[in-house]
Order: C-alpha cells, then sequence, then structure tokens
C-alpha cells in the first residue's frame, strides 16, 4: 500500500537534544540575549536612576524567570513539531526581551516620570503596568492573528520583518563594529565564512565560540577592555531570586490611562512581530502554529511584570539564521537556562566587562543579513516591490528616531554652553534643509502594522487582487484615524484624519479597478514551486470569489497523481501538492 503524508512519530527518526549546530545557534542567541539584558540592566541604572539592588535583585531574576520558562516552552514546541512531522531537522523559535521595548519603556515611560518626580521606584512601577498592559493585548492577538497571517501575503509579512531587521537590528551592530572594526571584522568575516558557506573550521569546532573568543583575544591584547572595570563589577555578583512585586505593578496600574497611547500601537506591534517570525520560520520548513507562541509572549510579559520587569519578552527574529547554522531545540533552552544563572547570579556587569562589545554585535549584523534576503528569497519574484513597500515604513522610523535624538542633543549642548540661548528648532527650519522630520515620523509611526498594511496592498494591486487592496487599504484609514499607525499616540482623527482620507481614496481606486473584473495574475512556474517548496497555497487561491479566475489553475504544470507517487520522506513532504481544503500557511502545521 502507498502512503501518503508523513510519516507517522513512531518512524520518525528521534530530534537529538544537542547537535554540533546546537553550540553555533547557542552561542549566536546566547551572545544576542545576553548584549539586551546587558544594555537594558544598564538603562535602568544610568539612565532611570533604579538602585542596583533593585536591578540586580528584582528586574534581572524576574527576566531570568521569563526567559527559562519561554525559551522551555520554545523547546518544547519545536520537539513536539518534529515529532508530529517525523522530522530531525526542527529548529526552535529564539526567545528573548524584545529590543524596541527596551528603548521604549525607558524613555517614552519611565524616564519621563523620573524626571518629573525624581523618584525611579515610581518610574519602575510604571514601567511594570506598562509591560503588564503589553501582555495583555499580546494575549488578545493570540486569537485574532491567526486569521490575519492566512490572509496577508508573504512578501507583506516577510517585508516589515526585514524592515525591523535592516533598521533596528542592524544599523546599530553596524556602526559599533565600524567604531572598532579591528576587532568586529574578523569576527563578522569568520561568522559568515562558517555559518553561510559549507567550510568549516579544524575539529569542527563551534563557529559562534571561536569567533567571539578570537574578538575577545583581539580586544585584551589590542588595549581595548579596561582591566579595573572587571573588578569593579565582580562587586555585583549576589544570588538573587525571583519574587512577586504585584504592590508595584498594582500602584503602576492605578494610573493607567497615560500608558495606553502607547501601550495599545506597541502590544499591536508585538503579535503582529510574532506572526512575521512565525511565518519567517515557515519559509524556512517549520509551520508553528501562531496562537501558542504569541500566548508564550503575552503571558511572559504578565508574569514577569508581576515579578517585577518592565521588559516584555518576544519571540525573536532570526530563526532561518539559527536553522541554517544547525540549530535544534537545544539551542534554545541552553540559552533560557544560561540566561536565567546569569541574572540570578548577577553576573552581567561582569561580562559587559570581560567581553568586547565589538566581538560581540556582529552576531546581529548576519541575522540582520539573512532577514533581509529572506524576505526576497521566500516571497513570490513579482512582489518584491512589494517588499521594498513593507520595509519603507520602518525605515522612516529608523531615520526620525536618529534625526530626534540628533536635534535633542544639539539644542542640550547649546543650552549648556550658553543657557542664555533658547534654541528652538521646529519642522520647518528642518524641511527648509531638506529633512523632512514630519513626513518621516508619519510614515515611521507604528511602523511594523503600516508596513504590513502598505506591502499588502502593493502585493494584491500586483496581483490584480483589487478588492482585496481595497480591503487592506480601507483597513489602513481605520487604523491610521484611530492613530495605531501613522500618529504619534492613540486618539480618535489622529492627526487630523489626512492619512485616513488618503487610504480612502486609495480604496476608491482599487474599488474602481475592481469593477472592471481583471483576471487575476497568473503565477509563473518558479512561483509555484516556492509555493509547493514552502507548503503554502497559492496567492490566487487566497482570492475572494469574485476574483477567482480559471486562468490561474490553467497556467500551472500538470501534477502527477499522488497516489502512483512513490513514498516521500516526511522532510520533504511539504513540497508536494497540497488540496485546497488543507489549511492555508500559518493556521498550524503541516
Amino acid at each position: 500500500m502507498v502512503k501518503i503524508g508523513n510519516r507517522p512519530a513512531s518512524s520518525a527518526p528521534a530530534l537529538p537534544y544537542w547537535t554540533k549546530g546546537d553550540t553555533n545557534a547557542f552561542f549566536g542567541l546566547g551572545v544576542n540575549v545576553l548584549v539586551n539584558v546587558i544594555v537594558l540592566s544598564s538603562l535602568c541604572l544610568f539612565v532611570v536612576n533604579i538602585p542596583s539592588a533593585d536591578v540586580f535583585g528584582a528586574i534581572l531574576p524576574a527576566l531570568g524567570i521569563a526567559m527559562l520558562l519561554g525559551n522551555l516552552f520554545y523547546a518544547y514546541l519545536g520537539r513536539r513539531l518534529a515529532a508530529k512531522e517525523g522530522r530531525d531537522d526542527v529548529t526552535a523559535m529564539p526567545y528573548g526581551p524584545s529590543v524596541p521595548h527596551m528603548f521604549i519603556v525607558v524613555f517614552v515611560i519611565m524616564l519621563p516620570i523620573y524626571l518629573k518626580t525624581k523618584n525611579p521606584v515610581e518610574a519602575w512601577q510604571a514601567g511594570l503596568a506598562w509591560a503588564f498592559i503589553i501582555g495583555i493585548i499580546v494575549v488578545i492577538g493570540a486569537f485574532v492573528g491567526p486569521m490575519i497571517r492566512k490572509y496577508a501575503p508573504r512578501a507583506a509579512m516577510l517585508g516589515t520583518l526585514a524592515g525591523i531587521s535592516i533598521a533596528f537590528i542592524s544599523m546599530r551592530p553596524a556602526a559599533q563594529m565600524w567604531d572598532a572594526a579591528w576587532i568586529a571584522l574578523p569576527v563578522f568575516g569568520l561568522l559568515l565564512v562558517g555559518l553561510l558557506t559549507d567550510l568549516k573550521l579544524p575539529w569542527n569546532l563551534p563557529i559562534g565560540a571561536v569567533a567571539l573568543a578570537l574578538g575577545t583575544a583581539i580586544g585584551w591584547i589590542g588595549g581595548f577592555m579596561d582591566t579595573p572595570a572587571v573588578s569593579e563589577a565582580a562587586k555585583d555578583i549576589a544570588v538573587s531570586l525571583p519574587t512577586f512585586h504585584f504592590d508595584k505593578l498594582f500602584h503602576g496600574l492605578s494610573d493607567i490611562s497615560p500608558l495606553l497611547a502607547t501601550a495599545i500601537p506597541l502590544g499591536v506591534y508585538n503579535f503582529t512581530e510574532g506572526m512575521s517570525n512565525v511565518e519567517s520560520a515557515a519559509s524556512a520548513g517549520d509551520n508553528y502554529n501562531l496562537r501558542p507562541i504569541l500566548l508564550a509572549d503575552g503571558f511572559g510579559a504578565i508574569i514577569g511584570s508581576a515579578l517585577g520587569s518592565p521588559f516584555p519578552p518576544a519571540v525573536y527574529i532570526g530563526h532561518p539564521g539559527w536553522k541554517a547554522a544547525g540549530g535544534r531545540t537545544g539551542y534554545s533552552l541552553a540559552t533560557g537556562i544560561v540566561i536565567a544563572v546569569l541574572c540570578f547570579l548577577g553576573l552581567f556587569g561582569l561580562l559587559n566587562a570581560v567581553l568586547p562589545l565589538p566581538a560581540i554585535v556582529p552576531i546581529l549584523l548576519y541575522i540582520g543579513l539573512l532577514i533581509g534576503a529572506q524576505a526576497f528569497q521566500a516571497s513570490p519574484k513579482a512582489h518584491g516591490a512589494a517588499v521594498i513597500a513593507a520595509i519603507i515604513p520602518n525605515i522612516a522610523s529608523w531615520a526620525a528616531g536618529q534625526i530626534d535624538n540628533t536635534v535633542t542633543t544639539a539644542v542640550g549642548v547649546a543650552s549648556k554652553l550658553n543657557p542664555a540661548v533658547n534654541l528652538n528648532v521646529t519642522d520647518a527650519d528642518l524641511e527648509g534643509n531638506s529633512v523632512l522630520l514630519h513626513g518621516l515620523h508619519l510614515l515611521g509611526d507604528g511602523a511594523v502594522l503600516a508596513g504590513l498594511v502598505l506591502g499588502s496592498i502593493v502585493a494584491f494591486i500586483i496581483d490584480k487582487r483589487f478588492i482585496s487592496a481595497a480591503i487592506a487599504s480601507a483597513a489602513g484609514a481605520v487604523l491610521s484615524f484611530v492613530g495605531l499607525i501613522h500618529a504619534e499616540k492613540v486618539e480618535w482623527d489622529a492627526g487630523g484624519g489626512q492619512v485616513a482620507l488618503g487610504y480612502l481614496f486609495l480604496t476608491l481606486v482599487c474599488v474602481a479597478w475592481a469593477l472592471t473584473r481583471p483576471a487575476p495574475r497568473v503565477p509563473d512556474a518558479e512561483e509555484i514551486a516556492l509555493e509547493r517548496e514552502h507548503g503554502i497555497p497559492s496567492q490566487t487561491r487566497r482570492s475572494t470569489p469574485d476574483e477567482a479566475s480559471p486562468a490561474a489553475d490553467a497556467a500551472r504544470p500538470p501534477v502527477a497523481d499522488p497516489v502512483s507517487a512513490p513514498d516521500t520522506p516526511a522532510s520533504t513532504s511539504a513540497t508536494g501538492p497540497k488540496p485546497t481544503t488543507s489549511a492555508p500557511a500559518g493556521a498550524g502545521t503541516v
């Protein structure tokens, strides 16, 4: 008898708990999370001035338990997927503290309260309430996110992820690398050779560990590091276990309304980015169910805030990179355990003094390269413009932030030099010098969701699916009218409604073209092969009934009768033809 579909779990090869690739992925993800925890602890200590006893005794232990539980759960999901599909090459999703939220909760929530009250504990309490609200919104998103992922074009989801990766994951590390290129570039080159080619180090040494050791050695030998700083950092070592801080959380929630303006759009950002990351993993071959991923993120933020951490965790960008490095599920569990131990022992200050930053950040640039490339490689070639459209809002958001920080710094320096000078830089002044800050803010506010909307509109128009394009544009009008995109804060009639009006006019344009009833774009053979390779239905099959066209199916190459096809391994079964009743990509496992 000929068997159809995946092999049963009983015949599946056992997924190893640890592989050589897990070593590479562990050093990559572990170092990534390590850098982020070092940064967030420094922000708490030196920006909000939270006492070191609270940072190392409460905030980091709370973050440590969230990392441990989250990575343990993600490793479990990976092993469950491997058993279900009969595969031994499943890679767990990466997990850690959300990088954008680190800066937003510090500079937008906690710092203004600290400057107003001069009370760092009160600022910390507001941060806990903000993180709790983020978690609630992400949990809600777990039930609406799968529907969005079902119908959003892959180019839009991967494109907005590429925009985040290029702007917020790659640019800062790249600048830090070139500040000390003599340390960073050898590390970067070694990572590229080991992770993007089939070349191996002698004795199969893990490339991530060797690269970090090389950069550390160059930094210390070259005099980049400071020996007394190591002794000073060692004084912060102490055992601290997480405890609940409900009193601080409830105190922060007592004044919830000012927090909603940023918590709502950033909660939407979290589950939108989570959708894109799950889609990214699916395009690399691991089709996870979105709902448990988002539930883990949401409850991680809720539990973390109750324990004292104002930093919401999130599924990370980078699954394809760790999969390409050979990581499976062991790297995720090891990362959670190691980061938790370091948090419980207060060792992050010591690590910051021992490891040169230019030796650490090249791994982030590597991840940026992988995610940016994947957006084009795993999307239909015809949707290249949609990928770019989804990237642009994130670039605008990054550029607006750079300009804001530059102007703020310049005004502050000028005031210190001469307090009598009242320096005021307006948008008109900037526009007179071709710096379009106001437009960049409008385009970049709510960048992740804005990129998803804009990328979807462009992809639907390319496919001549104008009803879908009109729906996406109408969604953009609603989201911008309430301030979730293209606005500084959530409010009714945000920005005077001019952006919402623009989306409405675009909706009318799309509806007018839909009335002509054009046949949807016919996928070419390469696109059909790509869809089958990643186990997703054709974009034309996601059309509304009015847009269906027999031309699309007529253009498809003939498919062999699956009953007469030979048995295929489970690891490649997703490349075969899919019945039209199968679950769409993102609805669950294949």
